[in-house]
């Protein structure tokens, strides 16, 4: 039996239905790309200044911390997939659709049971061209993944282990770290922290840049001459809109 939307399902005699159950992998292996250049564009920027230049958001929660600070700088084109609680066979089919310069975004439902990666798979990912692995879950294997060299962005440790059961998917849109991210999205990171630059948007992400980076010249400048109280918050102190109690 068909449905109107096309969906099969299974009839049952006392009347039930229910949807087939899912494949344990759907895998969506082209979808668009910015350029390398644009990409390259942005290695280096602080993350602070990218956040500025889109309104103040942009960050993923800070939950999904770097695994190593001193391996945390982090520039790639995300390749999205969602493994769901305790399973990470999403992970193992984004392996497929790596190319050089990728990060694989694992999306577990913040589930904090088990780890959804450890070593040997990063392995796998870095033979393939990735530039790093970001999950709101947790990794294992941390002597391993410090050999492996990826930056890896997670939220903490443990050795459990996930099963490989599906379902999953590969390449569609995720939220992670109360932040979407679509396949294709520009990863930076640092230290602070991983932020998303939605594709359609980098370029005039890229634009804003150089006023963000003016600005924050010109009032690093006046803070290591000695600034105290800015001029914008003089101008509110003075204002008559703050009321003092003394």
């Amino acid at each position: 039996m068909t449905s109107r939307s096309g969906l099969d399902f299974h009839v049952f005699e006392r009347g039930f239905c229910m949807i087939t159950d899912p494949p344990i992998l759907t895998i969506r292996r082209n979808f668009e790309r910015p350029s390398a250049a644009l990409v390259e564009a942005f290695r280096g920027v602080p993350t602070g200044y990218l956040v500025d230049a889109m309104q103040g958001r942009g960050c993923l929660g800070s939950a999904i911390r770097p695994l190593l600070p001193e391996r945390s700088s982090l520039v790639g084109v995300a390749v999205t997939c969602h493994a769901g609680p305790a399973d990470n066979l999403a992970v193992f089919g984004a392996l497929e659709v790596l190319r050089e310069g990728d990060v694989i975004v694992a999306c577990t439902d913040a589930f904090m049971k088990t780890s959804v990666t450890g070593d040997l798979l990063l392995g796998m990912a870095r033979n393939l061209g990735a530039a790093g692995f970001v999950t709101d879950g947790l990794v294992r294997d941390l002597a391993g993944i410090e050999a492996v060299g990826l930056p890896v962005y997670c939220a903490g440790l443990t050795a459990n282990s996930p099963v490989r059961n599906g379902p999953g998917t590969v390449g569609f849109p995720v939220v992670i770290g109360d932040a979407a991210v679509d396949p294709g999205d520009i990863l930076v990171g640092d230290r602070d922290g991983v932020v998303v630059v939605p594709r359609l948007q980098a370029e005039a992400v890229l634009a804003a840049l150089d006023g963000i980076k003016a600005a924050e010249r010109a009032l690093e400048a006046k803070v290591n001459a000695g600034l105290g109280v800015p001029d914008f918050i003089r101008t509110i102190l003075d204002s008559g809109r703050t009321r003092f109690v003394d």
